[in-house]
């Protein structure tokens, strides 16, 4: 069975899956994507910024969102809160149990939680209890190298009224280095009833059918890969469906792809796009001429600028 009926899934990450990220990853295939990961303390503060990152593209009818936080009534009232103003486009909830990022941890939220199981047992409790919505927690192998706590994390979450989890293979300690283990995620799923997702080191639809295979698990969920390759989604999806694989996309089609998402992002976010910098360094990575491009793409702060640089860049890899 699919994971709350998704196969192939966009994570929530800071700064990058928004609007103009979710549709290009739709509509190569995704069947789910997540906002940016949102601060509960942030919606309770009514900040503009904040709410901001639950806005939803034209046409854009299901969504999933992700909180972070680790007051148990704030995250119940805020959950409640997105409920109410998202109505039936809210596919469902989220609680960060896995961000290893220090500026979360340091204040006891993401994958701090894991050091504190109780406190995490009672955010699920409290925000089962708030909404009407699914409500899933995703997570990591463990805080610390050599002490996987995952399989027992996951138990003490269902008991908590999870209706699914996602396990990120790595240790918090981690952070994005070395490997993610899959066989941790295959514990999980043998320690629990409810459906699993797995994350970490799916980069194409190769890895996504050997997750599936060695971990049995109900979803595939795609992060960083996709930076720059929203075309990875149609490759999982293919894979996963034992279709022949799409062909790669070419150097022009990765710059049109560019462009097109500097444009979806100057229609949300107005004249200074600046955000786009990140993303158009994973486009034109490897291709010819992206190491000069690369210093132009860094002073880029208008839809102008980029279209400019990366319209130069055309020329260079269509003469090569």
């Amino acid at each position: 069975m699919p994971f709350l009926g998704y196969n192939v899934l966009l994570a929530p990450m800071a700064g990058v899956t928004d609007v103009a990220m979710r549709t290009l990853c739709r509509e190569q295939g995704a069947d789910m994507c997540f906002t940016e990961m949102v601060s509960a303390k942030g919606l309770s503060f009514a900040n503009d910024k904040t709410r901001h990152l639950l806005d939803l593209a034209p046409g854009e009818d299901k969504v999933a969102v992700q909180l972070f936080g680790h007051e148990p009534a704030v995250m119940a009232s805020q959950a409640a809160w997105i409920e109410e103003q998202m109505g039936e486009s809210l596919a469902y909830l989220d609680i960060n149990m896995g961000c290893p990022a220090r500026k979360i941890v340091s204040k006891g939220d993401g994958s701090a939680l894991m050091k504190d199981p109780e406190l995490a047992t009672a955010i699920v409790s409290a925000v089962k209890g708030a909404v009407s919505h699914p409500v899933t927690a995703k997570f990591r192998r463990g805080w610390g190298p050599d002490k996987e706590t995952a399989p027992e994390f996951a138990r003490r979450m269902e008991q908590a009224g999870v209706d699914g989890v996602t396990v990120h293979g790595r240790f918090s300690l981690q952070m994005y280095h070395g490997f993610a283990d899959w066989g941790c995620i295959e514990r999980v799923k043998a320690a629990v009833s409810v459906p699993v997702c797995g994350n970490g080191d799916v980069r194409s639809g190769q890895d996504a059918v050997a997750m599936r295979e060695r971990t049995g698990c109900d979803g595939v969920m795609i992060a960083r890969a996709a930076e720059g390759n929203p075309w990875v989604f149609a490759q999982a999806k293919a894979a996963l469906a034992g279709a022949s694989q799409p062909e790669p996309p070419t150097a022009a089609q990765r710059l049109a792809m560019a462009q097109r998402h500097a444009r979806l992002l100057s229609q949300r976010e107005g004249r200074n796009i600046v955000r786009m910098r990140k993303h158009a360094m994973w486009y034109v990575a490897g291709l010819p001429g992206a190491a000069a491009a690369r210093r132009q793409i860094n002073e880029c702060e208008s839809l102008e600028d980029f279209e400019r640089v990366l319209g130069e860049l055309g020329h260079i890899t269509s003469s090569n």
